[in-house]
């Protein structure tokens, strides 16, 4: 999730050797050795103030608000851990066509009905640390319009009424956080797709 900065430390490297071997190192050239000396100097301060900038540099914050964007209903490529049989059962409605989102991992998942939003989508996000677990589950689920999550056992978050046929169950456990989207307002039903989510991916 992290993109910190590096430093091409081999390409100054590969600078500093051109400039060396341009010097002359025969008795001829007095002043050769000396500033030869002199570059390599340089070139080893540069090294090591870019190594230092390179681990200073903080990383770039990870994303909490990435929402899963899949080709749609025609696509129907299978979602690796639901079947269409478990989710028409528990979310109420027929799937018509299901899609994926391979950029996650593993991919999200959503599933269609007769209307043309997914009647369900499932993320599931391993995070850099449980900080930012945290943080998708709180943008996902906000506290002020949410109501507590708990379950399975040592998961929390949030699950909650979002509008008019809208709810989401989100929670986290270390690391990793599972989302789960519904077009249905009772949120025992997306409660039961992240149970189930995380069950077969033995999270």
């Amino acid at each position: 999730m992290f993109r910190a900065r590096t430093t091409t430390l081999a390409a100054l490297a590969a600078a500093a050797g051109l400039l060396l071997t341009g010097c002359s190192t025969t008795p001829d050239d007095a002043g050769g050795q000396d500033t030869a000396a002199a570059q390599g100097t340089h070139t080893d301060q540069a090294d090591q103030g870019a190594q230092e900038d390179a681990a200073a540099a903080p990383a770039e914050a990870v994303a909490v608000d990435l929402v899963p964007q899949t080709a749609g209903r025609e696509d129907f490529t299978e979602c690796p851990y639901l079947s269409t049989e478990f989710v028409a059962d528990t979310n109420g409605q027929r799937v018509t066509g299901q899609s994926i989102d391979p950029s996650f991992d593993p991919p999200a998942c959503q599933f269609f009905s007769y209307p043309p939003e997914p009647q369900l989508t499932v993320m599931v996000r391993h995070l850099p640390t449980e900080k930012d677990a945290a943080a998708v589950i709180d943008w996902a689920a906000p506290v002020d319009t949410t109501s507590p999550a708990h379950g399975p056992e040592g998961w929390e978050g949030g699950r909650g009424v979002l509008g008019p046929d809208s709810s989401v169950y989100a929670v986290f456990k270390d690391t990793t956080a599972v989302v789960v989207w519904s077009n249905q307002e009772q949120t025992i039903k997306p409660q039961l797709v992240a149970e189930e989510t995380i069950r077969n991916l033995g999270l």
